[in-house]
């Protein structure tokens, strides 16, 4: 048996789950691929092979696309399913969720190595409170009547529709609760939705589709196509039915994504890459900030899109505020998600781990201290130590580009200016998040204000609320997840206006 199915801690019901036949979720049934394909799902903590699941191609794309097309334009969803009913079936979701709560956190550990303590507090609570969140808004969002000058008694107000037929594409960093940002607001407002997780990790996926069916969703509103990207992902991309594409990963593939959507014009939302910076003044609070930064830049092994992986700090705090970061993750148990003493859990793959150490062996050819980043080889799976880099320059790669993996740029500043710190902030094609750690809120608001990036903390780094907008400036997306802005993501605007006279 596959060494983590083995673990102790690990349920039966998630064994069970991960040992069975794994198809596709199309019109409320499941079913094998046409092609009868499957793709290898691949435990990052071993290396070794966890499960197999179908591998769904344009043919199955279509088909799930037909059965959310007949669920919106026909079937009982859009004329008979009140926005009350739609608010009580998520709640029921989130209910259920909760009773699997830890199957749920065991499921994603499994598939992505995060720590399970992790999983279960930060992925999967904060999931459940996000459908939560959702089924409040499904019977308050809507139009508004409007007051025309135009001459004559009129009537006029607008409508808040739902878009129709959304493609949903997820990341593997976090699956399940990439997934959640989507679907819980697109079926608050009415839409139904294809969804392809990402092929290195959608067990989570498929496991919240069949806790969608138990909660009594109609068939064809929620269908679940796993796949690799370059087919059932370019397939649902450029599908002629499909009113909407929401995509969260690199900015690479979603520019392929947006020329994808040209066909039938569809709308596309794109929450992309990041290089945040992290920006800390020379009063800031040491003890507080240094184990907030190190979360900021090493949690989920790093890979999280609005990593604070550029850090600034007062030439006069630079060293202190640098060494204690570093010993904060030293001290870190690097080691299989399962182990309830992990703190920091393996890279997704072994073309990632090829990718971040390639870029810590870059920097230290361009002259930067580099500080852990060491992999372990006396482990099996895709593990590396966080590293933290000294000496690094604004034109080096890793200070450029996104690396998703647990690599920190530490760089130092002289002058509290704060035209120049805005500039050095925003001296990057991304712009997805960014903090400031002062204790002076004057220079936090107006530095705030000429960071261009869509999430700004103060004396925090991207707090995961399900009520702030969550996006990015520049390459880093279109468009904003999270809180009322989401719901307007999956709705079309109409205005009607009567003639009164």
């Amino acid at each position: 048996m596959q060494r983590g199915l083995a673990h102790p801690s690990l349920s039966h019901a998630v064994r069970q789950f991960v040992q069975r036949q794994h198809m596709l979720l199309i019109d409320g049934k499941w079913s094998e691929a046409l092609s009868g394909k499957t793709l290898d799902v691949e435990d990052p903590g071993t290396g070794e092979l966890l499960t197999r699941v179908a591998a769904g191609e344009a043919a199955d794309v279509d088909r799930a696309v037909h059965a959310a097309r007949v669920a919106f334009d026909t079937g009982p969803w859009r004329r008979r399913v009140s926005p009350a009913a739609r608010s009580k079936l998520l709640w029921k979701l989130a209910d259920l969720m909760n009773d699997h709560a830890d199957e749920l956190a065991q499921l994603e550990s499994l598939d992505n190595g995060k720590p399970v303590v992790f999983a279960r507090a930060v992925d999967v609570l904060s999931s459940i409170e996000m459908v939560r969140y959702y089924a409040g808004w499904a019977t308050k969002f809507g139009g508004e009547t409007i007051d025309v000058s135009v001459p004559g008694e009129w009537h006029a107000y607008s409508t808040r529709d739902p878009i129709g037929v959304v493609g949903q594409i997820v990341p593997w960093n976090y699956p399940l609760g990439m997934a959640i940002w989507k679907i819980a607001p697109a079926l608050a407002v009415g839409c139904t939705i294809v969804l392809k997780p990402a092929e290195q990790t959608p067990l989570t996926a498929l496991r919240l589709g069949e806790l969608i069916l138990e909660a009594g969703f109609p068939p064809g509103v929620v269908n679940v196509v796993t796949g690799y990207g370059e087919t059932a992902g370019a397939a649902l991309a450029a599908h002629p039915q499909v009113d909407k594409i929401a995509f969260t990963g690199s900015t690479e593939v979603g520019k392929l994504v947006v020329k994808a959507a040209l066909g039938n014009m569809k709308r596309v939302s794109l929450e992309l890459g990041g290089k945040s910076p992290v920006i800390v003044f020379p009063d800031a609070d040491i003890q507080k900030a240094a184990p907030a930064l190190a979360r900021a830049a090493f949690f989920n092994t790093g890979q999280v899109c609005s990593a604070g992986t550029r850090l600034y700090v007062h030439e006069h705090i630079y060293d202190e505020l640098v060494d204690q970061v570093y010993a904060e993750v030293s001290g870190w148990q690097i080691g299989y998600g399962l182990d309830a003493d992990t703190k920091m859990g393996p890279l997704i793959s072994a073309r990632q781990h090829a990718r971040v150490t390639g870029y810590l062996e870059a920097a230290r050819n361009d002259g930067a201290t580099v500080l852990g980043g060491a992999p372990c080889k006396a482990k099996q799976g895709y593990f590396v130590t966080p590293a933290v880099l000294k000496n690094t320059r604004p034109t080096m790669s890793v200070v450029r580009e996104e690396i998703f993996g647990p690599v920190l740029c530490a760089m130092s500043f002289r002058d509290n200016e704060i035209e120049q710190l805005a500039a050095v902030a925003n001296d990057t094609s991304y712009g997805l998040a960014a903090s400031i750690w002062t204790r002076d809120l004057g220079v936090a608001h107006k530095l705030a204000r000429r960071i261009k990036a869509g999430s700004v903390g103060v004396n925090a780094h991207s707090v995961p609320d399900p009520a702030l907008p969550f996006g990015g400036f520049k390459q880093s997306g279109w468009g904003r997840e999270r809180g009322r802005e989401a719901l307007e993501l999956y709705t079309d605007v109409k205005s009607v206006t009567i003639n009164l006279d």
